[in-house]
């Protein structure tokens, strides 16, 4: 199959946000497509994640990753969080994740950033197979804290 990955800009929100919705559908939340265009385009228009989206031949959307900024004042350096990363259930198996995660390594090394983060449930072994086969090491020695507000 040919694929090809490209940044998401506005004219691509409807196969952004169609691909964004299943995502969310997958996590277990009620199907709200009104509500996934609405949070997609607030990202694209404002400019605060950066989403790579893979496509076939036909131009069918396959799968997207979503990047979001965070900064190190230790180092003093960007680096990104690898929020999101889905493909579509007619589409896995076809190395579709694996040229998503190339791109988004691709952009943060030309925006020189320090690194990738991301993180991923205990149970999903397959996400952690990807993820260790294209460098990604598994963190020890921190805990993760979170406030819900």
């Amino acid at each position: 199959m040919n694929i090809s990955v490209k940044r998401a800009v506005l004219e691509n929100l409807n196969e952004v946000s169609e691909l964004f919705n299943a995502y969310r559908v997958f996590y277990k939340q009620e199907s709200n497509l009104p509500l996934a265009v609405n949070f997609i385009s607030e990202r694209l228009k404002n400019k605060d994640s950066i989403i790579f989206y893979a496509y076939d031949k036909n131009g069918h959307a396959l799968g997207f990753t979503q990047l979001y900024p965070i900064f190190s004042s230790v180092s003093a350096r960007s680096s990104w969080v690898l929020n999101d990363l889905y493909v579509s259930s007619n589409a896995r198996r076809l190395g579709i994740g694996k040229t998503l995660m190339e791109a988004a390594r691709e952009f943060a090394n030309k925006q020189n950033s320090k690194g990738i983060a991301l993180e991923t449930c205990e149970d999903n072994v397959t996400a952690q197979a990807l993820y260790e086969s294209l460098g990604y090491e598994k963190e020890t020695g921190v805990y993760n804290y979170f406030l819900s507000l």
